[in-house]
Order: C-alpha cells, then structure tokens, then sequence
C-alpha cells in the first residue's frame, strides 16, 4: 500500500517539479525597442561590486523595454541580431541573472542581459511626468 501510495505521489508531484526546475514563464509586451550598447553580463562578485556594466564591441545591440503585470524590465541583447516583435505578448522567464525570452512558442530561448527593473505603478508614475513636463514645455513654446 505504502508503494502504490509513493508511486502516485511521485507521479502527481512531478509536474510540479519540472515546473520548479525549467521555470514558470510570465507574460509581458515589448513596448519600445532602440540600438544601444552591448553589455558584457559579467558574474556574480564582479557585477555586485565592478560599477557599470561595460560595453563590449562595436556594433550595436537591442535594447527592449518589456512590461509585464507588476514589473517593467529593461532588457539588453547579447547579439545585434537578437530582435522581439513590438506590441505582442511574449513568454519570459528569470534564469541566472538573466531574462530567457520564448516568441510564439518557439523551441529555444533568446537570452537577454537585465539591465534595469522598475515596478510597473513607479514606472507609469514616471512616465506620466515625463508627458506633463513635456506638455507643459509645448504650452510654453507656443505662447511665445
């Protein structure tokens, strides 16, 4: 008894451990999209207490800014050719200070360096007072 117990505990648990150990992906829409730097990721002691990432070669590397439901996340490609449509729910998950991007339920991820998180109300907060003090400067062009 105690081995039919085992074995159906082990078989209805096991999802559940897949899950835990490839990662439970989250939703979120790539809303901007321009070429910057690329970043060397670096490793754990050296990224905590180095400074600034550095940026390593001469071309250029996307760089993303993908909303999810309470986070915003800043993401940098390692490779100029890593591209994400605009404007469509994409499938992410954290992996080892890393971002691992699925689009359209591809069979491999895309691996993106974090470069900035921002919870989602601050973000919106900021960006509502970036509008204003731009509106504010177009009032202010016009009257003269």
């Amino acid at each position: 008894m105690k081995r039919a117990f085992s074995l159906i505990f082990l078989f209805c648990s096991l999802p559940a451990l897949l899950a835990a150990q490839i990662g439970i992906y989250q939703h979120g829409t790539v809303v901007r999209m321009h070429m910057g730097d690329c970043i060397f990721a670096g490793h754990g002691f050296m990224v905590a207490f180095g400074g600034p990432p550095t940026p390593i070669g001469p071309e250029p590397c996307p760089e993303y800014t993908l909303l999810s439901d309470n986070v915003v996340f800043v993401i940098v490609g390692k490779l100029s050719n890593q591209l994400i449509p605009l404007a469509e729910t994409i499938d992410f998950r954290l992996h080892k200070n890393e971002l691992a991007v699925r689009v359209d339920d591809a069979k491999h991820e895309a691996k993106f360096t974090i470069k900035e998180m921002m919870v989602r109300s601050e973000w919106e907060r900021l960006k509502r007072h970036i509008d204003e003090k731009m509106r504010a400067s177009e009032d202010h062009e016009a009257e003269r």
